[in-house]
Order: structure tokens, then C-alpha cells, then sequence
């Protein structure tokens, strides 16, 4: 699934980034860029959007009050350089809250929970639920189903899929979060497993493919209530 994006902020340099961010995604497709709400309602009218990049701090009408006045919005990430916006943003059900400056890393992470968002609830019935990450000077889209585990190691983590075994700049607690929680779970401090992928469990141990991770106690009680072989 393409998602259609729109940036309404109205500071061209942080348009720019946006823009440049956008671009490094297949999955996103820019539609256009304003400076205002007014300039962002005529666009909406017009046009199917399923991602709104909104800058809080605009002149006349700001990003939260435009927000509040949409009756059909899209999934909105807000953006600003006022983290003290950040609580009444999220009692929006803004999808993320970026601070500026921000990275291609942490942008990634938004639009990976929007994307998620939107398989939750699809437009329609060809979207192809996936994950994106960078890792070797690339930018994979892996889908969900191809992810055998996570391994973390400190400040990076070890993402083993059917294809590739890539090293990703990310902590494994924050990449969980851009995962589906209905199948993806935490057995050990250093491992996150696909409960679709598991072949058996036994002891303290599971079976993913060719590989045996380990299951710590404090983790076999919930996994034995979600593992069905």
C-alpha cells in the first residue's frame, strides 16, 4: 500500500526535510505541501490523504486547533520544536510527535506506526503490512511475516528475516513498538520472536527455523498462553 502524504508547515526549511524524508520511502507518496490550514483544507477537499505531516506552530490558525477541526482526519504526525506540545497532541490521537530537529531514524519510526495504522485499517484490501529499516546504506521494506526474531545487542539489533540478516541502529524496546503486538513478543531481554514463526517450544527453549533462542522465566507463562503450534 502507498500511503499519500501532505506537509503543512509554514517553514520551507523544515518542508524541505520533510520532503527529502519522504522521498527515501517507496511506501510514501507526497501529495503536496502548504504553508497554512487554509492552504492544507483546500487540499484535503481534493485529494485522498492518509498521512498529515502538521507543524503546530503556524500563523492565524495553529496545528492543533486546525486538527480539532477536521472531522475526517487522516492520521496526523505532528511536528514542532516545542515539545511541550507534545501531551495535547497525543490527546489528539496524533499517530507520533516529532521534535525538531529530528532524524531520518526517528521519522522512520513514525511512519512506520502510521503505516501500521493503516493496515489496522485498511482503504483497501491490497495493503502488504511491512516494517522500514535501514541497515547496510539501504532502505528494506520488510513485511511482518517474513521477520523470524530480533536479537538486541546494547544500541543495535540483529533483524533475522527469510531473506536477510541485517544490523539496525535502534534499540530492540523501540523497534518492538513498531511492530504488531498481536504477533511479535518479548521472550528474553535479548530476543523478540514472530509467535507465527515458532515451530515448537521445549523447556526453556523455541525452535525457529534453525535456529534456538532461549526463554526466560519471567516470559514462558505469557508465551505459553499466546504459542499455538
Amino acid at each position: 500500500m502507498i500511503a499519500n502524504c501532505l506537509i503543512v508547515d509554514d517553514e520551507p526549511l523544515s518542508r524541505d526535510v520533510l520532503k527529502r524524508y519522504i522521498a527515501e520511502v517507496q511506501d510514501l507518496e507526497l501529495l503536496g505541501e502548504c504553508r497554512n490550514a487554509a492552504e492544507a483544507t483546500h487540499q484535503l477537499n481534493n485529494s485522498s490523504i492518509d498521512i498529515l505531516f502538521l507543524d503546530i506552530n503556524m500563523p492565524g490558525l495553529s496545528g492543533i486547533s486546525f486538527a480539532r477541526s477536521l472531522t475526517s482526519a487522516p492520521l496526523i504526525v505532528f511536528t514542532t520544536a516545542y515539545s511541550e506540545y507534545a501531551v495535547e497532541g497525543f490527546e489528539l490521537d496524533a499517530t507520533d510527535y516529532l521534535v525538531k530537529p529530528y532524524s531520518f531514524e526517528r521519522f522512520l519510526k513514525a511512519v512506520n506506526r502510521a503505516l501500521e495504522r493503516l493496515h489496522e485499517n485498511p482503504k483497501d484490501k491490497s495493503s502488504i503490512a511491512k516494517v522500514l529499516v535501514k541497515a547496510d546504506k539501504k532502505l528494506y521494506a520488510l513485511p511482518f511475516a517474513e521477520i523470524l526474531f530480533l536479537e538486541g545487542q546494547g544500541d543495535y539489533i540483529r533483524i533475522f528475516t527469510e531473506q536477510y540478516k541485517l544490523v539496525v541502529h535502534d534499540t530492540i524496546k523501540n523497534f518492538l513498538s513498531s511492530l504488531p503486538e498481536k504477533d511479535f513478543m518479548r521472550i528474553h531481554k535479548s530476543f523478540v520472536v514472530n509467535l507465527k514463526r515458532i515451530e515448537y517450544l521445549e523447556g526453556n527453549q523455541v525452535r525457529i527455523g534453525e535456529h534456538t533462542l532461549p526463554v526466560s522465566p519471567n516470559h514462558k507463562e505469557d508465551l505459553l498462553t499466546r504459542f499455538t503450534p
